[in-house]
């Protein structure tokens, strides 16, 4: 059977990811529907390497001509369109935070809690949503998965280093102005980020909460907990960094059990979506650069905390449009499709 995908926000960089991504995995599509604004509709979005969509306008979409429909234009967007694209037998999978920590909304990555996924059906208690999480979330989670099965993750620490794509095309922009900017002696002042983002890193992604966090941290403590285990006990440090795509992150785990740092290694090697890249030697470890354009959760420089006991600590890097978004969106719509929840 083919399905039929609207991709919501078609023309944003998730979106046009989203697209490609479909493109790239052979997703079983006999209808691609490109959607978006109404002072979008009319222009032309590129679908894999020979095929060209014109985007429709969202407000006027009939979302019981779609099966499965893959959201990536705000929350906002998500809060107006997701339930009434779920009420007509369309299944959604989000991008946004809008859904991600409601009782009735599974949140998705598939190489950690696939099974959840049966919970988005109306049938079965849902809304016919499911949530993709964070970007720096996706990545923690699918790092954190075969550590937790073998040994217990008990406390995760972590710093995360987050690309400027991670606010959109806006972002990137601003990125690359106040950069040229810089050379040329032209002043762009920041809009998008609070303070220059070029040659300089901002210690605030999202609104502050009263107790001092932002909110893109409390996300990952939140997300992780109920992805993986509500026991998991998360602090996080989100920063912006000057590089265009690749979110990197510090990671400082305590195990409930001892562990060795071989067999980890090795677990870290078979995991799903995972690739070890880690020898101690310059140039043996990846950066945010050679994760662009990859689907992979890459992880170095593990070896073990001296400062705890159960301790260890790792380098994880992945590009936050793909596995971060588009990539963990059409997995998702895999998973949909493979247990039969959709059409």
């Amino acid at each position: 059977m083919g399905y039929n995908v609207a991709v919501v926000g078609a023309t944003g960089a998730v979106g046009r990811e989203m697209l490609r991504t479909l493109a790239e995995r052979n997703f079983p599509a006999d209808k691609v529907y490109a959607l978006a604004s109404q002072k979008s509709a009319g222009r032309e979005v590129s679908y894999g390497d020979d095929e060209v969509i014109k985007v429709e306008a969202l407000d006027s979409f009939d979302f019981s001509n779609a099966h499965i429909a893959l959201f990536s234009a705000g929350g906002d967007t998500s809060k107006a369109y997701a339930d009434k694209a779920g009420k007509a037998g369309c299944i959604v999978i989000d991008n946004s935070s809008a859904f991600r920590m409601e009782d009735d909304v599974p949140l998705i990555v598939p190489e950690v809690n696939p099974d959840a996924v049966e919970g988005c059906l109306i049938a079965n208690g849902g809304r016919n949503i499911i949530a993709n999480p964070n970007c720096s979330t996706a990545q923690l989670v699918v790092a954190l998965k075969p550590l937790h099965d073998a040994y217990g993750v008990k406390r995760v620490i972590t710093s995360t280093y987050q690309a400027t794509s991670g606010a959109g095309q806006a972002g990137m922009d601003e990125l690359f102005n106040q950069t040229k900017g810089i050379f040329v002696n032209d002043q762009n002042p920041p809009e998008t980020f609070t303070k220059q983002i070029a040659f300089n890193v901002i210690p605030h992604i999202d609104v502050f909460m009263d107790d001092g966090f932002t909110k893109e941290e409390w996300k990952m403590r939140a997300e992780t907990k109920k992805i993986m285990d509500d026991s998991i006990e998360v602090v996080a440090h989100a920063v912006r960094v000057p590089v265009f795509v690749g979110h990197s992150e510090s990671v400082f785990v305590e195990t409930a059990k001892p562990f060795d740092e071989g067999e980890a290694r090795d677990l870290l090697r078979e995991a799903d979506g995972v690739s070890v890249i880690d020898h101690r030697a310059n140039e043996g470890y990846v950066t945010p650069v050679e994760s662009a354009g990859e689907d992979a959760v890459f992880i170095s420089r593990l070896r073990r905390d001296p400062s705890i006991e159960n301790g260890m600590v790792f380098w994880c890097v992945s590009d936050n449009l793909r596995k971060g978004a588009a990539l963990n969106s059409v997995q998702i719509a895999e998973l949909v499709v493979a247990r039969k929840l959709a059409g």
